[in-house]
């Protein structure tokens, strides 16, 4: 007895004719016949009876029904998910996302791969560079800021995405606001406010200030963009983000370049299962890598 078998005896019991049947499962007649012919030998005993131009069931082949159109119904089922899987009519789309990309790409292109296919479920975990490193295995597709390192899941593929510049923020009061730029030395000279450690950007500036041999005067370490941006308006210092964070600012913060040669790092885009990426991963992958981004917005 096979899957196979049961489902012909359940469409041939819905049309209560074998030929019928046969055109339904897309079948020639004699192939349906035999089917037939060996699931009732497998029982040993008569599941249908001729009767007239169809075919009637017997007590036995009622009983078998039940389970035949049951396993019928759920082929179907599955059927139906495959082909609302080619169209992308379903899925699931796991993404990670470091802070910055995850604050001010992200929402652009979830609303950008939603419009084409808005029946894919979307879930999102985002954290610092290194927390979505060590997320990977649990997510479709991720984005982050600089580099990935080494240490990344067998099959993972890294391509390199667009570039950030980092800038320097004060407050609009500051004695540097307004200034085209400043070098890491005269930034130092005022007390600083980085991320967490972990975070792309503090590493970066980090890397910065030592290539400039200048001591960094800390006085706070805070999680987040927006954290960093709250603490510079409350005059604790010069922080540093993307310069895409702070493009729709209010005049409260004025950003300064850094000189002489600025600050620029690139975001990378890792597919943990690049050999067999799921088909909306694939899409998203995709779509992240023709978007223009939110710029022009």
């Amino acid at each position: 007895m096979t899957p196979e078998q049961l489902i012909t005896f359940a469409t041939v019991a819905q049309y209560g004719n074998i030929s019928h049947a046969a055109q339904a499962l897309h079948l020639s007649q004699p192939a349906v016949s035999g089917q037939l012919k060996v699931l009732q030998e497998t029982f040993g005993e008569p599941l249908y009876q001729r009767a007239g131009r169809g075919v009637k069931l017997t007590d036995a082949g009622l009983q078998l029904l039940a389970h035949a159109t049951r396993l019928r119904d759920t082929y179907r089922q599955a059927q139906a998910l495959r082909e609302a899987m080619r169209g992308l009519e379903r899925g699931t789309l796991r993404i990670g996302a470091s802070t910055t990309p995850a604050s001010y790409l992200l929402p652009y292109l979830i609303a950008d791969f939603q419009a084409r296919y808005p029946d894919v479920l979307i879930t999102t975990t985002q954290g610092n560079t290194a927390e979505i490193l060590a997320a990977l295995d649990n997510v479709d597709i991720a984005m982050i800021e600089g580099p990935a390192g080494q240490a990344l899941p067998v099959g993972t593929e890294v391509t390199a995405w667009r570039e950030d510049e980092i800038v320097a923020i004060v407050p609009s009061g500051h004695p540097l606001a307004g200034t085209a730029s400043q070098t890491m030395a005269a930034l130092g000279a005022y007390p600083l406010v980085l991320r967490e450690g972990g975070s792309g950007v503090r590493q970066i500036v980090e890397r910065a200030f030592a290539r400039s041999g200048v001591a960094m005067r800390v006085a706070l370490e805070i999680a987040g963009v927006e954290g960093v941006k709250e603490a510079v308006r409350a005059g604790m210092g010069i922080g540093f983000v993307s310069a895409m964070s702070i493009r729709h600012e209010d005049g409260a913060l004025c950003r300064i370049p850094i000189a002489p040669q600025a600050l620029v790092r690139r975001f990378s885009i890792l597919m943990p299962h690049a050999a067999s990426p799921s088909r909306v991963a694939a899409r998203f992958y995709e779509l992240c890598i023709g978007q223009v981004g939110p710029e022009a917005r």
